[in-house]
């Protein structure tokens, strides 16, 4: 992705209403406001029971902040399933009560309204004309075109919604938003579509779209999350962009640590998650200066190194990279590993206290140390385990993978499907490194129940929920527990000090975490 234009309006958060009564409808629009919307769009299409002779100037003379009228038919994705006449009445209606936006749609009506002029150029009232999209394979050619087709129709605002199925194609959105010289609002809908939305302000896009708290919509944040995690207000056209690569992504706590972290120090950047399908297309569009640095999850820390024009020693010997800067002088991407220390001093610092001093050699030299999965996060528990002298033990699903993982810490691999009959030394710790146990699916252990007395200590990679199902059964065999959020947070720590360059707030972070986690 090329370089970026300026940033030319202000970002409005709105807030999309689908309530289905004219009551509810009221309350949500000051539910709205208080969770930090600035305009709400009104789907008048969803309400079961609606009179507009008598709903729509209620609705409209109680409204606590600016609306958007949207009366959307079946046929463009809505409820409405009535008379186009009346559904054009409403909408005049609405517009000669002052409602302060008219969403008009582009295949249905936008041009006969204009030509026939049934809605006045006199008023108050801004119109938006919308177009959706069922994909974004279009040339940037087509869509620029597109946005000057609607243009003409005499539309205040264009309104562009699309389908995508990867991420590497919202670059054609962030191209038309930087570089349009109308006001425009556009974004991809669902997970993979999530970036666009968190992204308008950066490029441009005159609104962007969160859900009110108890009413989850797929793809689209929270007014809570834009506005506290995320800090919509700071991000602007010079704002540096960092990320989550995973598949799934959804889990990831790390913009609620790294985007407050970032306005603590006054670092102009946003952190958002990225699903990405394919790591070799998802590199090579986004290689603007703009996405400045990457954290990596499951399950790409192993094959993300191919990516990477130059690894650190650390992460090349543990073969798995977490974290990933663009070097500014020549745009290079760095691969850097801080799961490996952040997991193993977690669990010397649970261990090896006493009376307040830490205890040397490691607290787990010579101990047995039983890794369950040997992809990226057991690559950096197995090396770190061998850095301190511990004997490594290693499980997978895939025995070549143990095996492999094994011979490089000259440690003993083996199968998966022994591990529920396992008989652990007494004194061994235990880390698991699946995601057995995230959410939703958190009743799930690796190991069976009865060998956690055995363990000195149990730590676990998972770090939603916060105390997993095996900590918590690990803590009642009398187990030292250490969390995942623990590893997390440490983690993170390394991951700022390199997105930044600059040493991160370490109290601050721990702070959030102990808050948020």
């Amino acid at each position: 992705m090329g370089s970026l234009g300026v940033l030319k309006y202000t970002t409005t958060v709105c807030a999309p209403l689908m309530s289905s009564s004219v009551e509810e409808m009221v309350s949500d629009m000051f539910k709205a406001k208080a969770q930090g919307a600035d305009v709400v769009e009104l789907r008048l299409d969803c309400l079961k029971v609606f009179d507009f002779r008598r709903d729509l100037r209620l609705i409209l003379s109680n409204r606590p902040l600016p609306v958007i009228v949207v009366y959307r038919p079946k046929s463009e994705g809505g409820e409405y399933e009535g008379d186009e006449n009346t559904r054009v009445e409403v909408l005049r209606s609405a517009k000669e009560l002052g409602a302060d936006y008219i969403d008009i749609e582009l295949k249905v009506v936008a041009f006969d309204i204009m030509e026939e002029q049934k809605f006045s150029r006199s008023g108050r009232s801004k119109i938006i004309v919308s177009c959706f999209l069922d994909t974004l394979t279009s040339a940037k050619e087509d869509l620029s075109q597109l946005v000057a087709h609607i243009q003409s129709t005499g539309a205040d605002i264009i309104k562009l919604v699309s389908n995508t199925s990867s991420i590497t194609e919202l670059t054609r959105i962030f191209h038309l938003l930087s570089h349009s010289q109308v006001p425009l609002i556009a974004y991809s809908t669902g997970e993979r579509g999530l970036i666009s939305q968190l992204l308008g302000p950066k490029f441009g896009s005159l609104f962007v779209y969160g859900s009110l708290a108890g009413y989850p919509v797929l793809g689209l944040p929270t007014l809570d999350s834009l506005r506290q995690a995320y800090g919509v207000e700071h991000i602007d056209a010079d704002t540096k962009i960092f990320g989550l690569i995973s598949k799934p992504v959804s889990h990831s706590k790390g913009p609620i640590l790294h985007n407050p972290t970032f306005r603590h120090v006054g670092y102009n950047g946003v952190y958002v998650p990225m699903l990405v399908d394919d790591l070799n297309d998802f590199f090579t569009v986004y290689s603007s200066p703009d996405f400045a640095g990457y954290s990596v999850g499951i399950p790409y820390k192993e094959a993300v190194i191919g990516c990477c024009d130059e690894v650190h020693p650390l992460a090349q010997s543990i073969g798995a990279v977490n974290t990933i800067v663009r070097r500014s002088s020549d745009g290079k991407l760095i691969g850097y590993n801080t799961d490996c220390e952040a997991s193993i001093t977690a669990i010397e610092e649970a261990l090896g206290c006493v009376n307040g001093e830490a205890s040397f050699p490691s607290p787990i030299s010579g101990k047995q140390f039983v890794v369950v999965g040997a992809g990226g996060a057991g690559r950096a528990l197995a090396f770190g385990a061998k850095t301190r002298g511990a004997r490594v033990t290693i499980f997978d699903i895939d025995f070549d993978r143990a095996k492999s993982l094994a011979q490089a810490v000259c440690g003993e691999a083996r199968p998966y499907e022994d591990l529920p009959n396992f008989q652990p030394e007494k004194g061994a710790i235990l880390a698991n490194a699946t995601p057995l146990g995230m959410h939703p699916r958190t009743d799930r252990i690796p190991v069976a129940q009865g060998t956690l007395k055995d363990y000195r200590l149990v730590f676990d990679a998972v770090y939603t929920p916060r105390k997993t199902t095996l900590l918590r059964d690990a803590e009642n065999a009398g187990a030292l527990i250490v969390s995942g959020v623990e590893m997390f947070l440490r983690q993170a720590i390394g991951q700022f000090n390199l997105f930044t360059g600059s040493k991160a707030p370490e109290d601050f972070m721990r702070a959030i975490v102990m808050e948020k986690f």
